[in-house]
């Protein structure tokens, strides 16, 4: 079975939601379900069915996040030493050739990827182009508006 690269953060997270799931949702779901078979007639019963579905759904991704965090490689970014390299979890800042920008991305797993936040999945085509780059490097990105290319300012380890 292949891992799944995850940040401590990422694991933490995913956890909580599990425990969520478990402890709320899925209590809830049972709840309405009772509630609407109490209401007779189940083939026409719209909460009986809404119900369900949403059990189905909150049961599959319970066994996604369990599937998830047993192949997990938890990694602390923290404790990495790839001697200035970009790795699963660094932080990289970069500066947009063309226009200067500066921009900061931590490379996470895919459940952690938040844009937003600066934090790019790292199958994304950035966390690609910039894994195993060093400070000082250019790495190209093929972007839907073209290559655009990144000097690699600094590398850290959060």
């Amino acid at each position: 079975m292949a891992t799944y690269p995850v940040t401590k953060r990422g694991a933490e997270k995913l956890k909580a939601e599990l425990q969520r799931l478990k402890s709320v949702e899925r209590p809830a779901v049972i709840t309405a379900i009772a509630e609407a078979r109490a209401q007779g007639d189940l083939s026409e019963n719209a909460d009986y069915d809404a119900a369900k579905e949403r059990q189905g759904f909150i049961e599959g991704r319970i066994a996604e996040i369990e599937g998830k965090l047993s192949a997990a490689q938890i990694i602390d970014p923290s404790e990495v030493d790839a001697g200035g390299r970009v790795v699963f979890g660094a932080t990289v800042e970069l500066e947009d050739e063309d226009s200067g920008d500066a921009v900061t991305y931590q490379i996470v797993g895919e459940d952690e990827a938040d844009i937003k936040l600066g934090l790019v999945n790292i199958s994304s085509p950035i966390a690609r182009a910039l894994i195993g780059k060093e400070e000082g490097d250019t790495a190209q990105v093929q972007a839907p508006g073209g290559v655009k290319r990144f000097e690699i300012v600094a590398v850290r380890y959060l």
